[in-house]
């Protein structure tokens, strides 16, 4: 019974699916008659079953008319029959006029509401950041923009992907919940076509970014973005374009793509760098992290005003709650620690680290300076260093390269990776020659306990942990991805640790990660030492195009050449017996050509908020230092 019950169904399914399919006018056809089935029974009954009905034939039929015509719509006027007729005629051209109209209206405002949704309008905004791809490095992009545009009453950021624009509105609102007052507009579309890249205002934009996708073809869709980008533009774009590659191959390409406005990062040579400083003194990972997001102390640059003509070390001590680190030129060159007697012109911009591009004020913090507790200690002897390396990557040659810039003569560097010596060998072939490092060479999985104990891992000087993707011999094998190499990174960190308590020691250790989300889960002390890439090039990405003359600061802080910041035992720069401003320490340093910025005490190095790093502290403030705390200076190599 049941299945005769769902052959029925079925069939009258099918009649019902035919019936539609026959077109309009059967369609409408039949909804006539089935309407004249159920309102002309309908109306008899009315007018039967009124008692004020009349008691003719010809007057009930009457009434059954009249009843028929106004629901359906049609008058239902009684009379001669060409009365009848015209009056009918004239209800179904007003039916058929008001049904299309409403239709219309109804079929334009479903049209643009869907066009809204699927992100096609175009954006007309003056003043904004335009954000063009998408990756798990936008996150992070917006929120520094949002921090960035606090003090800002209307900010917009527009952001354009081949994604479902509520897909993206749903993710931002997702893992970035404070929005302040900063609009954020996403628009679906391909930023390589220059028309669709046109919707979202990059004419009329303060700043545009570049995001890098992932996969092995994302330079080469940057390469492609920034020429549409320039379709788009032609020469009436005054924006800043910032964008990234993963490989150092595609940089120059990705720059001539750019323009004269246009500053491209690398990522592998920014990791690179930054992981060898970091490597090489630890803690500086923290500094940074400090010194890029919006948060805390950034970046700003401020009038010459009063100091014009003075010297950049009487600056140093002309501002009590900035941090005096370099000049920005009229012509856009920017010096970093000029030197003590560098003269201040008139239309320089003085480089501080401040709080806000408001707290630059000056103030005379000369007078805190206690000269008795100067200390005029030697230099220290260069020392040879042993450092680990383990993992392999596309970055470890670079690491290599710039580690033998930084080390002393002497430096042994001890790499363990999967692969055998003699691809390691062939993978360093091409970097050049090395004049400090001594590399050797050892094949292992870092995640095997067993391989991590036979290295005596507390005798090093500095261990680097960096996404251990192999070496390519071993053909056939898929790359693996982010995510992949990070959970191989922190089953290391975990045997590292547990070797580390063993031995009753704090190794110095420096870990490379692609997801900010696994440094939560990182097995390490607190404050340690986390280079997260995509986080990293995302906070460079939002200071420059906030800054653009920054591009030219982090390139000098990045490399070895010029000045950079250093960790240095404050005991060669004030006495530990006694409590000092630090206004006395940055007078030491300016007598040694160095600009100190902070400081990180050992006693509070694993506890707290900043792990002990205070980046530009006040210098009236009176702290006591002890041993092994360290100064933060800006200084040559």
């Amino acid at each position: 019974m049941a299945q005769q019950r769902t052959t029925l169904h079925q069939r009258l399914r099918y009649r019902f699916d035919n019936l539609v399919a026959g077109g309009t006018t059967v369609l409408i056809g039949w909804l006539a008659a089935a309407c004249l089935a159920v309102v002309i029974p309908a109306s008899m009954v009315l007018v039967w079953a009124d008692r004020k009905a009349p008691t003719t034939l010809s007057g009930r039929l009457q009434a059954v008319w009249v009843s028929v015509g106004q629901t359906l719509k049609i008058g239902g006027a009684v009379g001669s029959p060409v009365y009848v007729l015209a009056s009918v005629s004239l209800a179904l051209v007003a039916l058929l006029f008001v049904s299309t109209l409403v239709s219309l209206i109804t079929t334009g405002i479903d049209r643009r509401i869907r066009s809204l949704r699927l992100g096609h309008s175009t954006v007309l905004e003056t003043g904004h950041t335009v954000v063009l791809g998408w990756s798990d490095q936008i996150f992070p992009v917006i929120r520094e923009l949002v921090c960035a545009n606090a003090n800002r009453r209307r900010a917009a950021v527009a952001v354009l992907a081949p994604k479902d624009k509520v897909e993206m509105e749903q993710g931002i609102a997702t893992r970035v919940t404070d929005l302040g007052t900063t609009r954020v507009i996403c628009r679906t579309g391909h930023t390589t076509d220059p028309p669709v890249l046109s919707r979202v205002g990059p004419r009329t934009a303060k700043s545009v970014l570049v995001l890098p996708p992932d996969g092995e073809t994302g330079d080469a869709h940057v390469v492609k973005t920034l020429l549409a980008l320039g379709a788009a533009v032609s020469t009436d774009g005054k924006a800043v374009v910032v964008a990234a590659v993963r490989d150092a191959r595609n940089q120059l390409t990705a720059r001539l793509a750019a323009g004269p406005r246009g500053h491209v990062l690398c990522v592998d040579h920014i990791v690179a760098r930054l992981l060898v400083q970091t490597a090489l003194q630890p803690g500086l990972s923290l500094l940074y992290q400090e010194l890029l997001d919006f948060e805390g102390d950034e970046f700003y640059t401020t009038d010459a005003g009063n100091l014009t003509g003075r010297t950049f070390g009487e600056a140093l001590l002309s501002f009590t709650t900035s941090s005096v680190v370099g000049l920005l030129r009229a012509d856009g060159a920017v010096l970093l620690n000029p030197g003590p007697d560098s003269t201040i012109r008139a239309d320089d911009r003085i480089i501080v680290i401040t709080q806000d591009d408001d707290t630059a004020v000056p103030g005379d913090a000369s007078s805190c300076v206690d000269e008795d507790a100067i200390v005029h200690a030697a230099p220290g002897r260069p020392v040879a260093e042993r450092l680990l390396l383990l993992g392999w990557n596309r970055r470890a040659p670079l690491i290599v390269e710039q580690l033998d810039q930084y080390v002393n003569s002497g430096t042994v560097l001890d790499v363990v990776a999967r692969g055998d010596d003699a691809t390691m060998h062939d993978a360093l072939r091409a970097a050049p020659a090395r004049d400090h490092l001594e590399v050797t060479f050892r094949s292992g999985d870092i995640t095997d306990p067993q391989v991590l104990a036979g290295l005596d891992v507390p005798s090093y000087d500095g261990v680097m942990v960096i996404g251990d993707t192999g070496l390519p011999a071993h053909p056939g094998r898929a790359p693996e991805t982010g995510s992949e190499t990070d959970d191989r990174t922190l089953v290391t960190l975990l045997h590292l640790r547990a070797i580390g308590d063993a031995a009753s020691r704090e190794l110095a250790l420096t870990t490379e990660i692609s997801d900010d989300g696994n440094r939560l889960l990182a097995p390490a002390r607190a404050g340690a030492d986390f280079i997260v890439s995509g986080r990293l090039i995302s906070l460079l990405m939002a200071q420059i195009s906030e800054s653009d003359y920054l591009a030219a600061v982090f390139e000098e802080l990045f490399t070895a050449e010029g000045s950079e910041f250093h960790l240095r035992p404050v005991g060669d720069y004030v006495r530990l017996d006694r409590e000092v401003a630090f206004a006395t320490a940055v007078e030491s340093a300016r007598r040694r050509g160095e600009c100190a910025v902070g400081y990180r005490q050992r006693a509070s190095a694993g506890t707290g908020p900043d792990y002990g790093m205070r980046v530009n502290p006040d210098k009236g403030r009176p702290v006591r230092f002890a041993p092994g705390d360290w100064l933060i200076v800006l200084a040559e190599s």
